[in-house]
């Protein structure tokens, strides 16, 4: 969509003020802010939507809660009246996005793409409208490329452009072997913007470099250039690492309502809050009214079950919500986990479970803690800890070991 002369935030509509508004909640980057109003501007004069596009590769067969962090934002758009392109990258997939890598990805086999990618919307439309999403697959034009598209393609990019990537840069120092292979990632991703003629693409920060690869292939095209909306890597629920399943700290959305409420209450109460900004439907204005409520007296815990109900609302429906919400209650406060816990304070801001259960003496040894953690006994908030590296960061926790030994650990507090 060929935007219209610059106007001033002044000049906006109403809608357009208010779109963005929606737009930048959570955002951590809009390029170029004043192109994505003017875009927004014709859309509404035309009334013609945005094409909104989203890119995702399947290299797994499930998704979790840091994905739904841009699908959520998708679901904003869509509900503005725009369209969104959901897309499947079937072909780049082959090749394995080399994003925040330090060695070479193994590419997938076609089988593996195939097997995961049945399940890719079936999942995304949980959180996406399915009657207004398009769906299409990259290899529909990356296929037909064949080798003299792709030699075309790669001659629009040089080395010295593609080494401004900062994962590539790291691994060019510290002589990381880069195959020739990676750098067709990004120019893949950004043929995808031309094939689809998208307005606006959307993105981890991780994915910068690539989206913006989208707009220079575009302008190349003599299509206009895509804007740019990047959203933050969501923490999981270790607080510090970015939710990924490689390492243990994810909230799928298949996990079961049981399992997806515990995960979510066992959330810092400082983490609460950006899991409801990037994950709620709460309005900005009711997010900042249960902080109020919080800062007055109000037990965090009781706004974490809000918005662990909502999770497994999405995700399942009410009725599930309802009866994992009675048994979580049913384990902390109907004789299942003693009323009167020990209350073990530790000073620092994070701490191995392993470690945990020994100073909360629910354990004798880190050897006993590692033994009772691989036969499936050490519980974190009603949740069975199966990762012995765990670590725990700031917040309260109550902690299990069997079935009789209980304490409440407070970490950082």
């Amino acid at each position: 969509m060929q935007p219209s002369s610059a106007a001033s935030s002044s000049e906006l509509s109403q809608s357009v003020r208010e779109a963005m508004a929606v737009i930048r909640r959570g955002a951590e980057e809009i390029l170029v802010e004043s192109e994505l109003q003017e875009k927004l501007a014709v859309s509404e004069q035309t009334g013609t939507p945005l094409r909104v596009k989203l890119g995702l590769d399947p290299t797994a067969p499930d998704l979790h809660l840091g994905h739904t962090v841009v699908l959520n934002k998708l679901r904003q758009l869509q509900d503005l009246g725009h369209q969104v392109v959901f897309l499947i990258g079937d072909f780049t997939a082959l090749i394995g996005d080399p994003t925040g890598r330090n060695s070479t990805r193994p590419p997938l086999t076609r089988e593996e793409i195939a097997i995961n990618a049945r399940t890719y919307f079936e999942q995304a439309s949980l959180v996406l409208d399915p009657d207004r999403t398009e769906i299409r697959y990259n290899s529909e034009w990356c296929e037909p490329l064949g080798a003299t598209g792709m030699i075309q393609l790669a001659a629009q990019a040089t080395v010295a452009r593609m080494l401004e990537r900062d994962d590539f840069t790291k691994r060019y120092k510290a002589g990381t072997p880069i195959s020739v292979h990676e750098f067709l990632y990004p120019l893949m991703q950004g043929y995808d913007s031309v094939a689809l003629k998208a307005d606006l693409e959307l993105g981890g920060t991780d994915q910068k470099f690539n989206l913006l690869m989208g707009r220079e292939l575009q302008r190349n095209a003599g299509q206009p250039a895509q804007c740019v909306l990047t959203m933050p890597l969501l923490e999981g629920l270790d607080g510090v690492e970015k939710m990924s399943k490689s390492k243990g700290n994810t909230v799928s959305i298949t996990d079961s309502p049981d399992e997806m409420f515990g995960k979510l209450m066992s959330v810092s109460d400082a983490l609460m809050w950006r899991y409801y900004l990037l994950l709620s439907r709460c309005s900005l204005a009711q997010i900042e009214a249960l902080q109020a409520e919080a800062k007055a007296g109000r037990n965090p815990r009781d706004i974490k079950v809000e918005l662990a109900c909502e999770m497994v609302e999405r995700f399942h429906d009410r009725a599930a919500a309802l009866r994992a919400l009675a048994n979580f209650e049913a384990r902390f406060k109907q004789g299942e986990i003693p009323e009167d816990l020990p209350v073990v304070r530790l000073d620092e801001s994070r701490l191995a479970i392993a470690q945990v259960l020994k100073r909360a003496s629910l354990v004798p040894s880190s050897a006993e803690a590692y033994r009772n953690i691989e036969q499936g006994g050490v519980r974190v908030d009603g949740v069975k800890v199966e990762d012995r590296d765990l670590e725990l960061t700031v917040g309260s926790y109550v902690v299990q070991v069997g079935k009789r030994r209980f304490a409440r650990v407070e970490i950082g507090q």
